[in-house]
């Protein structure tokens, strides 16, 4: 038998390893790899693989790509020991993210704009956008090597995908898990919307705020005024009480400057006074003993409302501390979440009554605030600062430095406010939350039992309806008296009730639909006028993505729950966190076997990536430069596969190249020559050669080789 040509030993000195990648890509879409590979393994076993669904709205960043590499990693490697893998890309496609380009867009400041367009219009405007950047999405995961449906994909705001949604929303109401109520919130003047407490804890920024210590008049004490502290003087407009903490020592001090008597913390006195020579003890005394003590509030736009339920008036309570200000916090019960208790346990408040929570949906004082009617409650405070000096009332003011959320979509400071919303309840599954958690695996290990577990443990029940147009409609209809409420949980049971047959599940569809009352004479019901958080919406991807339980039945039953998940650590108060609360309320178990939670990727300089700032390479200029391999290597090799930090450095990304890649082409190359030069020399080119393990293993007398073979046997370990 002739030898073939050596020309198969020919390997170039030099090689592109981008061009080559792009060599292997053609080739693969060339012979339809990807699917072919999928048809092969349809018989064999499943691995269940959920994959968490991006907003098209923005480009991929480096924390998609990272995310993308490990899923792509434990994905391929279920397949080669033999499972069928399904690998579908999901879509988020509603909520915050859509609507804040739309109304940006549009300039529109307010529901009052949407109403004049019409929710219609709005949405359809909102529909244009989805899919904004799904063509960048599909070239750089692509790019990447990673190999994954994009045909077969998952949309939420697909109707079927909506459905499914619906029949999960049902099962909660069902089992008495949902409820309306009127809870203080993080809340979004941008975006008019409040936000869950996992949402608000996306995006904390050290800030300055202006913080004061204003004087409340003693309604029992001659002359004699309690020192409060805030750092939100907006919210002292609606103050309904101050509170104390029962256990700490109080000072009635007599200052030198004004003649007054003032009472606050005995160890914040050096926070007030400079020098000890400013003021003058007169008496010591516990914080309980103030328990009760009526007080004159500085503005006057609720007192009949409030002393009507005896409010202002000290309080007590541990959650006042002496680290900070003047011992005394003032209570503004809609305003504040401890606020908010306190006056609930003290009967100031009752879960009935009309909240004093004088903003509109953008923040900006109501009419009842005749002083600062309009203004925006940020705006509001250096107003409120000179109102409080010209009352005579303004003890001191200063900046403070503290760490404050912002809205993770319009990067916009939240306010904490008294928000009507439709709940799940949480708080009494928190030790069922944290044993069906118990039964996962995750990497870090660490993780699962402390970031997320301390997230279960103090678990709060879950707002997840939004005011705004743009997302599932939760599917409650309404009497006008709210005594007949219907819970719908599909298509095919709206259309029973109402008689109307539809196939979108948006507002501008289901909003026009009545549902007859079941008294004769009364009016028909109406939905209500709330859509869900778009995290129920990705919480309740397992199912919706295969119309469970309307389709796929025993395909969904027999395969879960998922194998495999993987995510950024952030997600433990997002994604993983709502998979979770959603199946063990449904299924009394964890929704996923196994959990990956990654590290965040950071600019070099250790801060947030940002576009604006240009603090970081473009991914596609990495990928042209360096290729898909190196980019990979660099960020698996890295901590933040440890759920650590990454900060990424372009030059890290080379380093792979010329570390590993080169010395591994270059070993390739040198061996190739070396076969053709064995080929030439020893077998006088008569015959090719042939690896022969036995001739390998046993009769070695080449000391080079046995130590080769030695370390090579040595990576065993490792496995």
């Amino acid at each position: 038998m002739e030898p073939q040509s050596d020309d198969i030993y020919r390997v170039p000195e030099t090689i592109h390893f981008p061009t080559e990648e792009l060599n292997i890509l053609e080739k693969w879409r060339r012979e339809n790899t990807f699917d072919r590979c999928m048809q092969l393994s349809k018989q064999r076993p499943r691995y269940t693989f959920y994959d968490g669904p991006p907003f098209a709205t923005g480009l991929p960043h480096y924390g998609h790509i990272l995310a993308g590499t490990i899923k792509d990693i434990v994905t391929r490697y279920a397949y080669q020991q033999g499972y069928h893998v399904e690998r579908r890309f999901g879509w988020d496609c509603h909520g915050l993210p859509v609507e804040f380009e739309i109304d940006k867009l549009l300039n529109i400041s307010g529901p009052e704009d949407v109403q004049k367009m019409g929710i219609a219009a709005y949405n359809a405007e909102c529909r244009k956008i989805v899919m904004r950047y799904s063509n960048e999405w599909e070239t750089v995961v692509t790019r990447m090597g990673r190999w994954i449906d994009f045909r077969n994909d998952y949309k939420t705001l697909y109707p079927w995908y909506m459905e499914s949604i619906w029949w999960v929303f049902k099962q909660l109401y069902d089992k008495g898990l949902v409820y309306e109520g009127v809870k203080v919130m993080p809340y979004s003047t941008a975006c008019t919307t409040a936000l869950s407490n996992f949402e608000s804890g996306q995006n904390y920024k050290e800030v300055m705020d202006p913080c004061v210590v204003v004087a409340f008049e003693a309604v029992n004490m001659a002359n004699t005024y309690f020192l409060i502290w805030t750092t939100t003087p907006w919210t002292l407009p609606s103050n309904y009480a101050c509170a104390v903490n029962p256990n700490l020592i109080y000072v009635k001090i007599l200052d030198k400057k004004t003649n007054r008597y003032y009472i606050l913390g005995q160890t914040r006195l050096n926070y007030v006074y400079k020098s000890e020579d400013d003021y003058e003890i007169i008496t010591t005394f516990n914080g309980s003993s103030l328990l009760n003590e009526p007080y004159k509030p500085p503005f006057t736009y609720f007192v009949e409302k409030g002393l009507a339920v005896n409010a202002f008036r000290i309080l007590v309570d541990d959650y006042v501390t002496d680290d900070s200000g003047t011992g005394i916090v003032h209570n503004a019960p809609y305003f504040g979440e401890d606020d908010y208790r306190i006056c609930l346990n003290a009967g100031i408040i009752e879960k009935s009554s009309t909240p004093i929570c004088p903003l509109d949906e953008v923040g900006r004082f109501t009419a009842e605030v005749t002083d600062f009617a309009g203004v925006y409650v940020k705006d509001a405070d250096k107003l409120i600062i000179a109102k409080l000096k010209k009352l005579d009332v303004l003890v001191s003011t200063g900046q403070v430095k503290h760490s404050y959320p912002y809205c993770w979509r319009s990067d916009t400071p939240l306010i904490y406010r008294a928000v009507p919303s439709w709940f799940v309840r949480v708080e009494h599954m928190s030790r069922n939350l944290r044993e069906c958690s118990a039964q996962t695996y995750w990497v870090p290990e660490g993780v699962r039992d402390g970031r997320f577990g301390n997230w279960l443990k103090d678990a709060r029940d879950w707002a997840i309806s939004r005011n705004r147009y743009w997302g599932t409609p939760i599917p409650i209809w309404r009497s006008p008296s709210g005594d007949e409420v219907i819970c719908v949980g599909s298509i095919e049971q709206l259309a029973a009730l109402s008689g109307v047959h539809i196939k979108d599940l948006h507002r501008e569809t289901v909003d026009e639909i009545e549902i007859p009352s079941a008294v004769p004479g009364n009016p028909p019901l109406r939905r209500i006028s709330a859509v869900f958080d778009c995290w129920f919406e990705s919480g309740s991807m397992p199912y919706a993505q295969q119309h469970f339980p309307f389709e796929n039945q025993s395909n969904f039953m027999s395969n879960f729950p998922a194998d495999f998940i993987a995510e950024g650590i952030d997600q433990t108060r997002g994604w993983f966190y709502t998979l979770l609360v959603i199946s063990a309320a449904l299924f009394n178990k964890a929704p996923y076997k196994n959990l990956i939670a990654n590290g965040l990727v950071l600019a070099a300089d250790g801060q947030k990536m940002s576009k604006r700032k240009k603090n970081y390479p473009d991914p596609m200029d990495v990928l042209h430069k360096y290729g898909a391999d190196a980019l990979r290597l660099y960020l698996i090799n890295s901590p933040v596969v440890r759920a650590e930090n990454l900060r990424f450095k372009e030059e890290g990304v080379r380093d792979i190249i010329k570390d590993v890649l080169l010395p591994l082409y270059n070993s390739y190359r040198f061996l190739l020559q070396n076969i053709a030069r064995y080929e030439k020399e020893d077998l006088r080119n008569s015959s090719h050669y042939v690896y022969n393990k036995e001739r390998h293993v046993s009769g070695q007398t080449n000391l080079l080789d046995v130590w080769i073979v030695s370390v090579k046997e040595s990576l065993i370990a490792f496995f």
